[in-house]
């Protein structure tokens, strides 16, 4: 989590200061491609730029945006928040960001907001579904494990904006007529809470969703 990050930083700073000038760049690249991973899989809503903003004026010795007592109020109420997730959230957290990885790996493989996966299995030309329209889909849900936990075979009508916020995100990027494989993180699902005995939590979930028609 998060609170780890420290030590992280300690870590780059040192294998950058050991290393040979002519490889700074590359390792610094590196070492920056392995931090995005780990805070995109901890933080998906994370505002990059706001933190490459951060970075840059403090490692500048720069005016922050920020004052100093609002930085410790935002960063002691975050670890209050790590703090209170259930000891045992650990394991999941690293399945997660595990299942995540590899998937990211795989070939065709597009990036949406919220760190959304998106497999182009079938291309759309038709039009896209508003954020407070309605969408008719079919779909199969998954857990990582490749269990079903949900399935519509017939299509079925939802509002847009009484679903989980993958399928919103994804959606008003999806052309009707479209069929796409989507790996949703768990901060864009059901989260830390998970959803019953269905879905636990931390749990990335997996759609097949092809999408027949909008309206508003």
């Amino acid at each position: 989590m998060l609170r780890r990050l420290p030590l992280l930083f300690c870590l780059l700073s040192a294998q950058l200061m050991a290393a040979n000038p002519e490889t700074d760049h590359d390792l610094a690249y590196s070492l920056g491609v392995r931090l995005g991973e780990r805070l995109r899989a901890e933080v998906p809503d994370l505002q990059l730029q706001a933190l490459l903003d951060g970075l840059g004026q403090a490692y500048r010795g720069e005016p922050l945006a920020l004052k100093s007592a609002r930085i410790e109020q935002l960063l002691a109420e975050h670890e209050e928040r790590l703090a209170a997730a259930p000891d045992n959230a650990e394991p999941a957290i690293r399945a997660e960001r595990l299942f995540l990885v590899n998937e990211k790996a795989k070939a065709g493989i597009r990036e949406l907001a919220g760190g959304i996966l998106l497999t182009e299995l079938r291309p759309g030309t038709g039009a896209k579904p508003k954020a407070s329209g309605r969408v008719q889909v079919r779909y199969v849900g998954r857990l990582a494990d490749g269990s079903v936990f949900d399935q519509n075979e017939q299509p079925q009508w939802f509002r847009l904006d009484s679903v989980i916020s993958g399928w919103r995100l994804a959606l008003q990027e999806m052309p009707s007529g479209a069929k796409w494989r989507l790996a949703i993180p768990s901060a864009q699902a059901y989260g830390a809470e998970g959803a019953g005995d269905l879905i636990p939590p931390y749990a990335p979930l997996v759609f097949e969703v092809e999408l027949l028609g909008t309206a508003d």
